[in-house]
């Protein structure tokens, strides 16, 4: 199970956009934990999570914010994007501020916020030995080469637990500096599946799908040759690991309930992805 952003309020998805505040669209609380958050992690692993998915934005000062938003104002109180502002002036934020379950009549996590942002340091060092997935949310080739700079000072037995996805531009920038990383992004999809669909009949594995990270559409799945047991068996041969994700993939759908995980077809062995780890693991276990 591959948690998203730990453990965190999940939002009525119908009709978002990208420029949607999923943060004034919550459900009705039933935890008290925000998404990439240490205490929404932590409690994401605890509830039988076997990885978590985190988002990061690299920041005026040069570090490292573990942050979902391009701007700050939909979930704090502050203004602007993420990348202008220092790692020290986004602690200052309220990270709680902006959620709202009733159309704007309370704010159940206002004023719980303030110095919750993590820095990916602060990330690595509170899960040290724990799966991590890292969504590098611009397509700033830059970006992905100031990752590289920070995932390089890492030991190689912690390289083999952490994930890197994201844009294209930013992603092949990391995959040139750090070859041996496991990496995903858009482009490495295509090229993966497409070359697979040509040839998974014979039984053969693309070098293109070697070494990465394949998050697959329920809905697109069963296109795929030997789906599900033999595919994952497939790439796990190579060292590739195969998420599933619900519905078409938009949005971050999950298997968040006991009749969407009814859905997860018989013989699946690779991750699922989850916006719900407390109620999804448990029934797992």
């Amino acid at each position: 199970m591959l948690a998203h952003r730990g453990l965190s309020q999940t939002f009525d998805a119908s009709g978002v956009g990208n420029d949607t505040c999923t943060a004034e669209r919550i459900h009705p609380p039933e935890h008290d934990h925000l998404e990439n958050t240490l205490s929404g992690m932590r409690a994401a692993f605890d509830a039988g999570a076997d990885a978590v998915e985190l988002d990061v934005h690299i920041t005026a000062d040069g570090d490292f914010a573990v942050f979902h938003d391009w701007e700050v104002g939909c979930r704090t109180d502050g203004s602007g994007t993420t990348r202008d502002h220092t790692m020290a002036e986004l602690k200052e934020l309220d990270i709680g501020y902006g959620y709202t379950p009733d159309g704007g009549r309370t704010h159940p996590f206002r004023g719980q916020g303030k110095g919750a942002l993590p820095s990916l340091g602060e990330v690595l060092a509170e899960f040290p030995t724990e799966p991590l997935l890292i969504h590098v949310k611009s397509d700033d080739p830059a970006e992905g080469e100031a990752l590289a700079d920070r995932l390089a000072r890492l030991p190689d037995r912690r390289l083999g637990e952490v994930t890197v996805y994201g844009g294209d531009a930013p992603v092949a920038a990391l995959r040139d500096r750090m070859p041996g990383l496991r990496v995903m992004s858009k482009e490495i999809m295509l090229d993966c599946l497409l070359a697979y669909e040509a040839v998974g009949w014979t039984g053969h594995v693309p070098a293109a799908c070697s070494g990465v990270q394949l998050h697959i559409p329920e809905g697109y799945a069963p296109w795929l040759w030997g789906w599900p047991s033999t595919f994952v068996a497939r790439m796990e041969a190579v060292d590739t690991r195969v998420v599933l994700v619900a519905g078409s993939g938009g949005f971050s759908e999950g298997f968040d309930t006991r009749e969407s995980l009814e859905r997860v077809p018989d013989g699946f062995t690779g991750t699922i992805w989850t916006n719900r780890a407390d109620r999804i693991a448990p029934l797992v276990r």
